[in-house]
């Protein structure tokens, strides 16, 4: 078993991040700038955007944190997002979910600038993404290609199965590895709580993405033998001999399943920090369409 670690491949890419903005910064006088919108106080939410953050700082691109209480009215969050579409030093916006439940969701999405989603989420960057045209990819999907990538593990007519059905996580996936070309042309079966015999279909997979927030879930009864999983799920389990009182267990029950697979993601550690070198790779994009 060989740990597909994404702490390790995502600091390679910010590496190559960091060379990439100082040549930008020096040849075309451009600095890119990521902007993310925090509402309210959970403290999960602002734990994730200063992973962002910092890794912001660390590849040399600016970044900004706009916090709003979590009564804010609708129009007024949206009139935020149409400020910053219209700023150009702001070549990227992200929205951290979950949104208090008075605000919808999608039409926050939609109201952000194609040319700045860099979470990949407007319904024109989706379609250009079904259709293979260049487009933000969204992160976690993005990441998870690129963690797949970063290890050579061949896709090519391999039997994929997608587990979740989201459209943040497995619906782009099961479309981007569906797809022609390299690291892709899986035949993908995507599974989820109305799929029958469930546990069949996960058995057949040569890569499994798990991404439906149960944790622990996937068990080795379940695993073809040398099977690549990819856990993309991340939970706080009660756990009172724990440190904070908790321990992050991902959808895969990583210490039943280990021997039976030949690639897997730790949680923490595997695609969390792709999805944050992916949200940075889109940003830079978006600023060097700026010298086209």
């Amino acid at each position: 078993m060989i740990l597909l670690d994404g702490k390790k491949a995502a600091n390679e890419i910010k590496d190559e991040i960091k060379k990439e903005v100082l040549f930008l910064k020096k040849k075309h006088n451009i600095t890119p700038h990521l902007v993310a919108i925090l509402v309210g106080s959970d403290p999960a939410s602002k734990t994730y955007v200063m992973h962002k953050v910092a890794a912001c700082k660390y590849c040399g691109i600016d970044s900004s944190i706009v916090e709003l209480y979590e009564g804010i009215e609708e129009s007024v969050l949206l009139n935020k997002v149409i400020e910053l579409n219209n700023r150009k030093s702001v070549h990227g916006i992200i929205v951290q979910l979950p949104l208090p439940k008075h605000i919808d969701s999608r039409k926050v999405t939609n109201t952000i600038s194609p040319e700045k989603d860099v979470d990949g989420f407007h319904p024109l960057n989706v379609g250009k993404t079904v259709l293979g045209l260049p487009s933000f990819l969204p992160a976690t999907p993005k990441g998870i290609v690129e963690l797949l990538r970063r290890y050579s593990i061949q896709t090519k007519g391999k039997k994929c199965v997608v587990l979740g059905r989201s459209q943040i996580v497995g619906l782009p996936i099961s479309i981007l590895l569906g797809q022609k070309g390299d690291y892709a042309d899986c035949t993908v079966t995507l599974v989820h709580s109305k799929t029958e015999n469930i546990e069949e279909e996960i058995r057949q997979a040569d890569i499994l993405i798990a991404a439906i927030g149960k944790p622990g879930y996937v068990k080795k009864v379940m695993l073809k033998k040398d099977a690549v999983v990819v856990d993309v799920g991340i939970s706080r389990v009660d756990n009172p001999k724990a440190k904070k009182g908790y321990t992050l267990m991902g959808d895969v029950d990583f210490d039943d399943v280990k021997d039976v697979c030949s690639y897997i993601t730790p949680v923490p550690g595997g695609v969390g920090p792709m999805t944050v070198v992916s949200l940075l790779q889109n940003t830079l994009s978006s600023a060097k369409g700026l010298i086209s």
